[in-house]
């Protein structure tokens, strides 16, 4: 008698496959598929790379158009803030005597500079009479920032004036040509 095999037995067993043979052919094809993909690969990088330097060139280009129009709105703005300084500086005199001040001395553009106790600014306008100095800046149109910017500077004209022995008395003053509300 045959032994039976069971359900059990039959399904441990694994089932047999014909494996396919492997033919150089078969190897020298991979190779040369793998070899076209790699061209396409090397190709789509040199594309890229292309890309990238032209879109480098571009943002060099870009940025330095950048800096030519920020130097030209500057110069612009430098040119508004010259027509307010020649405007209203070489009447600054006579607006200031309704309120009790006589300058007979107006400079322009005056600097002080003292390295040792690292104290700079420039005026626009200075006026003097002999006991009293009047520190004008002038802008084109007024904003806060400035109002806050010129009350630094005078704190700077007042320490600097006590470090010299100079007991002048200091205003402070802003010329504008536009102020908004």
């Amino acid at each position: 008698m045959s032994p039976v095999k069971t359900t059990r037995e039959k399904r441990a067993r694994p089932a047999r496959r014909t494996a396919r043979k492997v033919t150089l052919d078969d190897v020298w094809a991979t190779i040369d598929e793998i070899g076209q993909a790699h061209k396409e690969t090397e190709a789509a990088l040199k594309e890229t790379q292309a890309t990238v330097r032209e879109i480098g060139q571009a943002h060099e280009k870009t940025e330095a158009a950048l800096k030519e129009a920020q130097r030209i709105v500057g110069d612009l703005g430098n040119k508004f803030g010259d027509e307010a300084e020649h405007t209203l500086v070489p009447g600054l005199p006579e607006k200031f005597r309704p309120f009790g001040f006589n300058f007979g001395v107006l400079n322009r553009n005056r600097k002080i500079k003292d390295d040792e106790h690292s104290i700079h600014a420039e005026i626009d306008a200075f006026l003097e009479n002999g006991t009293q100095t009047m520190a004008v800046e002038v802008k084109v149109k007024l904003q806060m920032a400035d109002v806050d910017t010129h009350i630094k500077r005078m704190e700077k004209l007042r320490r600097y004036a006590d470090l010299h022995g100079d007991r002048w008395e200091f205003f402070g003053a802003l010329a504008v040509m536009v102020v908004s509300d």
